[in-house]
């Protein structure tokens, strides 16, 4: 490997999530696939399925965490929107400004070479 290049993939001897689930992976069933096996049995109550759903969404669905703003705002909403009314809008093309895809000049809509053809 060059001096200084990045290395990828895993560590040598690093375990895999596999070799760390340890009894239950050799079984071939983990606590997570019994219930999910519970919560598919349409013979349970839906209660007890609803029950299993919560208990197993945790281990499918990671939990947001909780971020603090850390700094400062100089400006409030309220600063910033009298800030925007203070300034000048455009509004796009006046009544007397042409626009981008209308015909101009004295030629009538629809004759002339078609893009195609002026090739």
């Amino acid at each position: 490997m060059a001096r200084g290049a990045a290395r990828t993939g895993r560590k040598a001897g690093a375990t895999t999530r596999r070799a760390e689930a340890g009894p239950a992976a050799e079984g071939g069933l983990t606590p997570l696939d019994y219930m999910l096996t519970m919560l598919r049995d349409e013979s349970l109550e839906p209660k007890a399925r609803f029950e299993i759903a919560k208990a197993a969404a945790p281990y499918v669905h990671a939990k947001l965490a909780t971020v603090e703003q850390s700094g400062g705002i100089a400006l409030s909403h309220e600063d910033a929107l009298a800030a925007l009314d203070d300034e000048p809008r455009d509004d796009g093309p006046k009544d007397h400004e042409p626009r981008g895809n209308e015909p101009q000049g004295d030629e009538p809509e629809g004759e002339g070479d078609p893009p195609e053809a002026a090739g």
